[in-house]
């Protein structure tokens, strides 16, 4: 069989762990050929060699920005309906969504377990397809996990505190919550609601301002936070979670996101759709698989289903 391992070696791993690279490629000697990257750009032509020539299997290591990156890089060089096998490799600073397919620990080990492995079993699993439009340019991407309203403002907090990772994004997480029953301004500077409208299937939603903004192909973004309780259930309708609440009445609820009940609430929505589009005047931050990025619109739909190599 014929491996290949796509590195980002920026990400946060391989930036603390010098040493991560090579012993990537020690464990790959022989067995697959390793493809370092430090930029997006380089992904097209690194696949388009691998589509070329061909493969078994595409190990993507990296956190769930390089993922997405990767996935998004792959559909084009081989087309949506040829996409080879896939393994997520974690090396990032949570891959979040690798978590979610049962690859989670060490990526030495993880890397050297899969090749011991006589067999790989795989699962077929869902993506989105986020096409964004700005400034009169379109661009598609395949990911995972997009969001807005406090999703873009977490991250934003996240990113100024120096991505400390799963402790940091829990203490940003515990003042939100405290704050929020008492209105305090750190909660209301991320769960206040975003000016945006949200059109599902065609049809319209009644707010023109939504605090949480959220669609998901995996159930747990992090935290143990299940806000897409319903993430996976359909290959072709991602699960949607939008919800028009205040600071005040949306803090609380945090406790149903961890046991993985429906928020609720006046003007919620929380239903599987083949589509939906949000409209930002003039432009407005989103968040795709942790990678900050603005539009005037976002149209997210299911993007090509995949075949995860999972343990």
């Amino acid at each position: 069989m014929r491996f290949d391992v796509i590195a980002n070696i920026t990400a946060r791993l391989y930036r603390r762990r010098p040493s991560l690279l090579d012993d990537v490629r020690r464990i790959c000697a022989g067995v697959a050929e390793v493809h370092p990257t430090t930029q997006v750009d380089e992904l097209d032509a690194v696949c388009a060699r691998i589509a070329a020539r061909g493969t078994d299997l595409v190990i993507l290591s990296g956190g769930d920005g390089s993922f997405m990156a990767g996935v998004t890089a792959l559909a084009r060089a081989f087309g949506e309906a040829s996409l080879p096998r896939l393994a997520l490799l974690p090396g990032g600073t949570v891959a979040t969504v690798a978590r979610n397919f049962g690859m989670q620990g060490d990526p030495t080990r993880l890397l050297a377990r899969l090749f011991a492995s006589r067999t790989l079993a795989s699962r077929r699993r869902a993506t989105l397809r986020v096409r964004e439009a700005r400034e009169g340019a379109e661009t598609t991407r395949i990911g995972f996990i997009f969001g807005t309203g406090l999703v873009a403002r977490f991250f934003d907090l996240y990113y100024a505190d120096g991505a400390r990772g799963y402790g940091g994004a829990a203490r940003i997480a515990g003042r939100i919550f405290v704050e929020s029953f008492v209105d305090g301004p750190y909660a209301q500077q991320v769960l206040t609601p975003m000016p945006c409208t949200i059109e599902v299937d065609g049809h319209r939603l009644g707010s023109d301002r939504w605090s949480l903004v959220c669609a998901s192909v995996v159930r747990d973004l992090g935290l143990g936070m299940r806000v897409n309780h319903r993430a996976g259930e359909d290959l072709d309708r991602p699960h949607l979670v939008a919800s028009p609440l205040p600071p005040r009445s949306l803090g609380p609820r945090a406790p149903l996101v961890l046991l993985g009940k429906p928020i609720g609430g006046a003007g919620a929505f929380d239903d599987l759709a083949r589509s939906f589009v949000v409209r930002f005047s003039p432009e407005g931050p989103y968040v795709l698989d942790g990678d900050v990025l603005r539009a005037s619109e976002v149209t997210v739909s299911a993007g090509p289903s995949i075949d995860v190599v999972t343990f």
